[in-house]
């Protein structure tokens, strides 16, 4: 068995970006057989009784988006029997979900190259039911994918499954030897392009989905525009650039993502770098706001807040914050702007949405927009007028 580096295991594919509903389907089938690409590594991912949920943000965000593997199929046995798009954002996108991991390969086409955990529970652990799923996907000859705070690779009984059945296991939080760990140097103000972090009032709120849709949104109006993944999610979905950066060592935290930011600026010329947020600067639980305002330095910030949202995610004794008082937090902490509001539309209609964006633009005085439920094009306004410069670049690119 070999365990490998993430970020040396396939050539990315071309963008997946698909969007939540409730729509009953007639037991899956998968896919009609169409051509596809031979160096695409094709996945299925675990996400029992958890997708489309909070907990089940990992396999959500590569349905949604994955320039790393083809997602072939999903395992809820919750949602069994129904499209994966539909159940997410009420638009079929052909990946099917089945109840168990034998349904799931008798269904498919071809057998997957990988199996990917896609929860990301508040343990960061395996259940003893969910260790028997791995060593029997690992019998089946699949690559594991990794992102809990769990190594197996460093589990003798799961690296023995890998080796008998000549399977890798990616660990994704798994940090970089200590010796080659960096620390924080300054070279952060070297960096001439704008950084933009998204930050949130909780975790799993969706500050990675926004980010990812701003990026691509900036590409497709000429900008060219990186984005820089801080968690397990980012870097399974395909990001050039990234650190799980709570699984690093506090010391080196601001380091790791400063030299990551320098290597995505020198490695690709970008106008701009927007850098994925994690936790909540205001979360007790959470450090990792700070190392990030602290190791990007970023010029702005989008805050990401879902106003349904009553308590606190898996502290149900923590009241929500008011995105009024996470601004002043963050403008207090660090020497930046927060240029906008962008909203969780988790648990809302239509018109709420509406309602809750005119509310917040009033009170904050400030763009607000949904990232899903609302057309990609307010989040680029929202940088643009914020970085008018990056406008100027590209309406002199299409004149």
């Amino acid at each position: 068995m070999t365990v490998i580096p993430f970020t040396n295991t396939v050539k990315a594919r071309p963008v997946l970006h698909l969007s939540f509903a409730k729509k009953a389907l007639v037991p899956p089938v998968a896919p009609a057989l169409k051509p596809v690409d031979a160096t695409i590594a094709t996945a299925l991912v675990y996400c029992e009784g958890n997708f489309g949920k909070i907990d089940g943000k990992t396999a959500n965000g590569l349905v949604r988006h994955s320039e790393k593997y083809e997602i072939l199929s999903i395992i809820d046995s919750t949602q069994a029997g129904r499209d994966a798009g539909d159940v997410l954002d009420g638009k079929a996108n052909e990946i099917p979900v089945f109840a168990s991991l034998d349904q799931a390969l008798a269904g498919s086409r071809r057998k997957p190259d990988y199996f990917i955990y896609g929860m990301a529970p508040a343990t960061g652990m395996l259940s003893p039911q969910e260790r028997e799923i791995v060593l029997a996907a690992l019998g089946h000859g699949m690559n594991v994918v990794n992102g809990l705070h769990e190594f197996l690779g460093d589990d003798p009984e799961f690296a023995a499954a890998g080796a008998a059945n000549n399977a890798v296991i990616i660990d994704v939080r798994k940090p970089r030897p200590k010796n080659d760990l960096r620390l924080f140097s300054g070279a952060i103000h070297d960096v001439t392009c704008p950084r933009i972090a998204v930050l949130g009032t909780d975790c799993a709120i969706g500050k990675r989905t926004t980010a990812s849709i701003l990026t691509r949104a900036l590409i497709a109006r000429g900008v060219r525009a990186v984005m820089v993944s801080t968690g397990q999610t980012g870097l399974m979905q395909g990001g050039r650039y990234g650190v799980a950066l709570d699984a690093v060592p506090s010391q080196f935290c601001c380091g790791e993502l400063e030299a990551t930011i320098v290597d995505a600026w020198k490695g690709d010329d970008p106008e701009v770098i927007i850098v994925e947020g994690q936790g909540a600067l205001s979360h007790p639980a959470f450090c990792t706001s700070a190392f990030i305002l602290r190791g990007s330095a970023p010029q702005g910030v989008i805050l990401q807040h879902a106003p349904h949202r009553e308590n606190r995610c898996d502290f149900e004794h923590m009241k929500m914050p008011e995105p009024k008082s996470e601004i002043d937090l963050i403008e207090a902490f660090a020497d930046t702007k927060v240029i906008g509001l962008t909203i969780n539309h988790e648990a809302m209609t239509d018109a709420e949405i509406g309602a809750a964006i005119s509310v917040y633009e009033a009170e904050l005085q400030i763009p607000v927009t949904d990232a899903l439920a609302r057309p990609e094009e307010r989040l680029v306004d929202m940088v643009f007028s914020s970085f008018p410069e990056l406008e100027r670049k590209h309406a002199a690119l299409i004149q």
